[in-house]
């Protein structure tokens, strides 16, 4: 199978500051690969730019074969920002029709998309009522309407409790099951465990990418701070 998404050489500049540097990184289908990195990284330019909405200055970046903002890509390709993109005076389930009926086809029905999100019981509330772990699922769940085959989600689990972090990695790890492939950023190196593979991002770049195993095997550190620190530090 193709890869899903491919970036090389890619670079992104904002004025004199340089934000992506000759970045380069592959993504496989069916993979969720965690991005993982401090505040400032580049981790969200990195996820505009394969969305599609972020300029870049060079380089190439190939999604399902095809440029970023591809019309035959927009609805192959969902993209949830860190802060949740959903209307608050509208219930749950009002949520997703709207953004359902703005795609030619759906996969799945509203009520399917709420009970994989575990949003059944609460659909009639409306988003402003919801706790924040219900409303980071309700935002999970407005990439799922349409045949979306690759879901980008920048800090999905910002701000939650270990509990809530744990259900939502088991959901994207059943949404990967189902065949999506997945782009999943946090700053929170203990998620690393829950990613197919990872790519660890500092100033622009790509320190390292592969399997948490693979990256603990290079630097002879477990765990995945200090992998990172070392990595950081270099030989």
């Amino acid at each position: 199978m193709p890869s899903a998404i491919i970036c090389k050489d890619l670079v992104v500049q904002r004025g004199t500051n340089l934000i992506l540097k000759d970045l380069s990184l592959t993504i496989e289908s069916g993979q969720i690969l965690g991005l993982l990195g401090p505040s400032g990284s580049g981790k969200t330019t990195l996820m505009r730019s394969i969305a599609g909405l972020q300029k870049i200055k060079s380089g190439e970046i190939s999604v399902l074969g095809m440029k970023p903002g591809t019309a035959a890509l927009r609805e192959k390709i969902a993209y949830s920002t860190q802060t949740a993109s959903v209307y608050s005076d509208l219930t749950c389930q009002e949520n997703l029709r709207y953004f359902a009926s703005l795609f030619s086809h759906n996969e799945k029905t509203v009520d399917e998309i709420l009970e994989e999100v575990d949003l059944i019981a609460v659909r009639n509330q409306v988003a402003a009522s919801l706790s924040g772990g219900e409303l980071s699922r309700l935002a999970l769940a407005t990439t799922l309407v349409g045949s979306p085959e690759i879901l980008i989600l920048d800090e999905p689990t910002v701000g939650l409790d270990p509990v809530l972090r744990i259900q939502l990695w088991e959901l994207f790890n059943k949404l990967a099951a189902q065949g999506k492939t997945m782009l999943v950023s946090s700053h929170v190196m203990a998620e690393a465990e829950y990613c197919h593979g990872l790519a660890l991002m500092r100033s622009g770049r790509i320190l390292a990418h592969g399997t948490s195993a693979e990256l603990r095997e290079q630097t002879g550190k477990e765990k995945m701070e200090e992998v990172f620190i070392s990595l950081v530090k270099g030989p």
